[in-house]
């Protein structure tokens, strides 16, 4: 196995700085905005954000960011063992609202489309956009991230780890690849 870091914190820090930026300036402020982390580590990447906008804009804040679980919407129940579900939280009402999803890495598209039918069950957005810290292609659906902290083309055997502080307790960005894969792009 062949690791490679491709982020280190401050890259992220950064990502994320840009990616509160273009959201703020999509919005036009933080008037009816509402940042939705997709949970483990895009909850944590939500309240980055929001931390951020808070800084940019005082007054939003903590009061515009909460977390979606969408494990009981995934459609891959039956083939993959799940992870224990986390509570949703909402920051208050949905509807009308522009609804900004937040995860950390952008694969299949499958968990996004799991958030999407999870959010439907709460409520009827305006809008709903994407962030994402890492995009890595590889889309089985037609689903394209609205904010990109980092492209990260990749091979379907490659695998992209997020760790990040508050839940890992250290912070970077790696692409693992198998010794084979690597022997085979040269």
């Amino acid at each position: 196995m062949t690791v490679r870091t491709v982020l280190q914190q401050a890259d992220i820090t950064r990502a994320l700085t840009r990616i509160s930026h273009e959201i703020l300036e999509s919005n036009r402020g933080t008037r009816d905005l509402v940042i939705l982390g997709i949970p483990t580590r895009g909850v944590t990447l939500a309240h980055r954000i929001a931390e951020t906008i808070e800084r940019i804009e005082p007054g939003a804040g903590e009061s515009i960011v909460g977390s979606l679980d969408v494990t009981m919407y995934r459609d891959d129940l039956s083939h993959n063992p799940t992870r224990t579900p986390s509570p949703t939280s909402l920051p208050g009402p949905i509807d009308g609202k522009t609804v900004v999803l937040v995860d950390d890495v952008l694969f299949s598209g499958r968990t996004i489309r799991a958030a999407l039918d999870a959010l439907s069950d709460l409520g009827r957005p305006r809008a709903v956009r994407l962030a994402v810290l890492v995009d890595r292609g590889h889309r089985q659906l037609p689903i394209r991230a609205d904010f990109v902290g980092k492209n990260l083309p990749s091979a379907a055997s490659e695998r992209i780890n997020v760790r990040l502080t508050e839940v890992d307790g250290d912070e970077y960005v790696t692409i693992d690849s198998p010794d084979d894969a690597g022997e085979a792009r040269s």
